[in-house]
């Protein structure tokens, strides 16, 4: 999906949240699944395209507070990644033995051949 076409038809059709269109019309109009349709967003974003959203969906940003507010939803999904990570990690500290602390690499002996680095052994 070229990026240019997704902004203009954006612009041209879907201006201000007023008009925002869903992520599923979007899709059917390029013919296009989801995960492209987002990567597209996520792009035109990073080349600083005023591409906003609501519940509502995606529409092209008509005022700052629209642009603001996207970026409110956008920094609260990334608290929620960030507390999920934590959780996880937390959840690391069940599978962390000695036995999965060791190096996978093995210690080459003088002779240069692989020796299994056994517990205890310095990295």
């Amino acid at each position: 999906m070229e990026k240019e076409t997704l902004a203009k038809h954006l612009k041209r059709y879907h201006y201000g949240a007023a008009n925002a269109v869903t992520s599923r019309a979007l899709e059917r109009t390029f013919s296009v699944k989801g995960k492209e349709l987002r990567d597209t967003v996520n792009a035109l974003r990073r080349d600083g395209v005023p591409v906003a959203s609501s519940g509502e969906g995606y529409f092209y940003a008509a005022t700052e507070p629209e642009v603001r507010a996207t970026i409110a939803h956008m920094t609260h999904r990334i608290s929620g990644i960030a507390a999920a990570i934590r959780g996880l990690t937390q959840a690391l500290e069940e599978f962390d033995t000695a036995q999965m602390r060791l190096p996978l690499e093995h210690i080459r002996s003088p002779t240069g051949d692989a020796a299994p680095v056994e517990e205890g052994d310095p990295p």
